[in-house]
């Protein structure tokens, strides 16, 4: 039996609606119709909702997705073991700018920020001294271990995921979301999304460009890199069962078309960083597609990495000062 069948006979033999389904679980009825249709899977603490509510084993149940299609949302959090350090060290930092055009199209000094998908807090802490509390949220445990020692009177961090936070209804001002809108199920995020915004609150999904901005040479050496990761993913099952990515470019579509916000717009801006070649490098193995392929098969990868180091190391022999990171922010007014 599918995970999807399992959940329509659960509902079914408790002569239950979609609705009242989706009442019991906090989640909206299109995603009980979506779980239903097989095109999505809930995620483990509403998997563990189901098993405590309807007394099924939750052993049973998540055998149960393990054979049919295990849930995107665990997968993309097991994608970022093991290497949140390197993530930590290298990851650009949100730039400033992006708060102070969230902030001016709110009006005011937002009181509750919420950071979905925050990783290590990099993201999170560009809000502190900016509203009086901040709140991260990430499914992660290896990333929340860094982001936690960052805590603070006004800062927070709790493991949750992006359809199901466990925060209250209009509760946030705004609702932040840095380079992760990606890995999660844009229908199911933006209900969430929706329910815990206040009215004229904001939702910004911010994004860099990849690779930053430093060299001809040294940009198609990454992008090389990355094609060939593209093409591993692509012919190797394994590799590719090991993720979910929604497309970035159709961000902007799935917020106007969800109809949550009375406006919406997309702008772009860049930010000068320091760079060693040591980050510059660094900036690379911080990549999930490349951390996984090493994890699993790193044979299908090595030499192209290797060519990659020593052509960065000659490129810049000299060292190198700074990159540009572009950004592309797109914003949802409630």
């Amino acid at each position: 039996m599918k995970i999807s069948e399992m959940i329509k006979e659960i509902r079914h033999n408790v002569n239950m609606t979609q609705d009242e389904m989706a009442q019991a679980l906090f989640v909206t009825r299109q995603a009980v119709s979506r779980w239903e249709n097989g095109d999505t899977t809930p995620n483990l603490e509403t998997l563990k909702q189901i098993s405590k509510m309807f007394g099924i084993s939750l052993n049973h149940i998540l055998e149960t997705a393990h054979n049919t299609d295990d849930t995107s949302a665990e997968i993309n959090a097991d994608r970022f073991i093991g290497f949140a350090d390197i993530y930590e060290n290298s990851r650009p930092t949100v730039p400033v700018h992006s708060v102070d055009i969230v902030t001016a199209y709110l009006g005011r000094i937002p009181q509750t920020v919420v950071d979905l998908g925050c990783g290590t807090g990099l993201s999170t802490m560009v809000w502190e001294n900016k509203c009086e509390k901040i709140i991260g949220i990430d499914p992660s445990d290896d990333m929340l271990s860094i982001a936690k020692t960052k805590s603070n009177i006004t800062t927070s961090f709790i493991k949750a995921y992006s359809d199901n936070t466990g925060l209250p209804d209009n509760s946030a001002d705004v609702v932040f979301c840095s380079q992760a809108f990606h890995w999660m199920n844009p229908d199911d995020t933006l209900a969430e999304v929706n329910r815990i915004l206040k009215k004229d609150g904001i939702f910004a999904v911010i994004d860099c460009d990849w690779p930053p901005v430093c060299s001809v040479d040294a940009e198609i050496a990454y992008m090389n890199l990355f094609n060939k990761v593209r093409v591993i993913e692509e012919e190797h099952k394994e590799i590719c069962k090991t993720f979910h990515r929604w497309d970035k470019n159709k961000h902007l579509k799935n917020m106007i078309e969800s109809g949550y916000f009375r406006y919406c717009r997309e702008i772009v801006f860049d930010n000068r960083e320091d760079c060693s070649v040591e980050r510059f490098l660094a900036l690379a193995q911080s990549q999930g597609s490349l951390q996984t392929i090493l994890k699993l098969a790193p044979e299908l990868i090595e030499n192209d990495y290797l060519t990659f180091q020593k052509t960065i190391y000659k490129i810049f022999d000299n060292g190198m000062d700074t990159v540009r990171f572009c950004y592309r922010m797109r914003i949802g007014v409630k």
